[in-house]
C-alpha cells in the first residue's frame, strides 16, 4: 500500500467506495465521476502505478477479470448499447491517479457525451516505415 495513494485507501476502506466487485485480487467499483451511469473502476489490490510494472501474473489475474465485471455492467441496464475500456498509462495519457486501474465505460447511444478521437495519420506511413517501427518493437519483446 502506498501511503498517498487514493486507491489503496479506498482498498483498506479508509475512503469510501460504491463496490461493484471484490476478490483477494481486485476491487472494482463506480468512478465519482460517472462519466456515463455505470463508469466503474477495476484496480489491482497490490499498488503498481501502470501497466509498465505488471508482471505477467498480475497482468493474468487483473485482465480476466474484465469480462466478468464488463458483462454485468452491460447486463445491469438495457440501455447500455456498447463499452469502451480504458487503462491510461503516464500523465501524457491522461494518467491522474497513479495506481494502475481499468475504466469500463458504459455507452449509451445517443445518450452520452462521452468521445475519443483517433487522428488518422495513414498518409504519413509507408509499408518501410511501419516495417521499422514494428522491428524496434519486436526486438524489445522479453520473452
Amino acid at each position: 500500500m502506498a501511503e498517498d495513494c487514493i486507491f489503496c485507501k479506498i482498498i483498506a476502506g479508509d475512503i469510501p467506495s460504491v463496490t461493484v466487485y471484490e476478490d483477494d485480487v481486485v476491487k472494482a467499483f463506480l468512478d465519482i465521476s460517472q462519466v456515463t451511469p455505470g463508469h466503474t473502476l477495476l484496480v489491482p489490490k497490490v499498488h503498481v502505478p501502470d501497466i509498465f510494472a505488471y508482471d505477467a501474473d498480475l497482468a493474468a489475474a487483473v485482465f480476466s477479470r474484465v469480462p466478468k465485471i464488463a458483462k454485468a455492467i452491460k447486463a445491469s441496464d438495457p440501455r447500455i448499447v456498447g463499452m469502451n475500456i480504458m487503462n491510461n498509462n503516464g500523465t501524457v495519457a491522461y494518467q491522474s491517479v497513479f495506481h494502475s486501474h481499468i475504466h469500463l465505460l458504459p455507452r449509451y447511444s445517443g445518450q452520452d457525451d462521452f468521445s475519443i478521437h483517433f487522428g488518422d495519420h495513414t498518409d504519413q506511413y509507408d509499408t518501410k516505415q511501419l516495417q521499422a517501427i514494428a522491428a524496434a518493437i519486436h526486438e524489445r519483446i522479453e520473452a
